[in-house]
């Protein structure tokens, strides 16, 4: 999980140079280049899924741009971040002919996802909320339900080991403030993931200033997990 969402932060900082208009986008890769890179990440080469990302991130864009209105369009573009390399990450070739297609649904569904939950925010329900308790009286949750099949116990002890990494690394770099924002950023603890105008107005700030606060707070963080 620490390695996704380190990956998640390094292409959010990179793209938000090309969203604010300091960069240009770059070039789609041709269908040579494209199979090239794809051939090279399967035999392990990490420099190679980091272009197909990059080169990748117009179309993040293109997507974002087609749901988003004149607020949260930075909410959509970051969001879309995640399925596109949830894309690069689970692409098959034998099973998907062309990556474009494969990662475009994969960055849709995502960007999808998250605007059907935010319509449904009065019914929702936290993973992290207490449903009870076991026998031993320990409390309950629906993750712990969800996650108690025995055969990923080893693989839900690692992720628990992973997040506090990540939980300890926001301790040393983040303050509280900043620490509030990447949680509700990010639906981090269980939180509900929020938007930065909604941040805004539960700190009383302009949306763009959060939006400043959160790209210094994952530079931050990139450089704590990195060490």
């Amino acid at each position: 999980m620490i390695s996704v969402f380190f990956e998640w932060i390094q292409t959010v900082l990179v793209l938000a140079g090309y969203v604010t208009g300091n960069a240009a986008f770059p070039k789609p890769l041709t269908n040579e280049e494209e199979q090239m890179y794809i051939e090279a990440y399967a035999n392990g080469d990490e420099n190679a899924k980091n272009i197909l990302i990059e080169r990748n991130l117009r179309l993040v864009a293109h997507i974002a741009k087609k749901y988003a209105d004149e607020n949260n369009l930075e909410d959509l573009i970051s969001i879309g971040t995640i399925g596109l390399i949830k894309g690069i990450n689970t692409f098959n070739p034998e099973k998907n002919p062309r990556l474009s297609s494969y990662i475009a649904r994969c960055i849709e569904n995502e960007v999808l996802m998250v605007l059907r939950s935010s319509r449904k925010l009065q019914n929702e329900v936290s993973m992290d909320e207490c449903i009870g308790t076991d026998k031993e009286g320990n409390n309950m949750t629906f993750s712990d339900i969800l996650m108690s099949d025995n055969s990923d116990v080893a693989e839900t002890i690692f992720k628990k080991i992973e997040v506090q990494k990540l939980y300890d690394a926001m301790k040393r770099s983040l303050n509280a403030n900043e620490m509030n924002i990447i949680r509700w950023r990010y639906g981090l603890g269980g939180t509900r993931r929020k938007t930065q105008k909604e941040i805004a107005e539960i700190l009383g700030i302009s949306r763009s200033y959060v939006s400043r606060i959160e790209k210094k707070c994952l530079i931050k963080l990139a450089a704590e997990l990195k060490k």
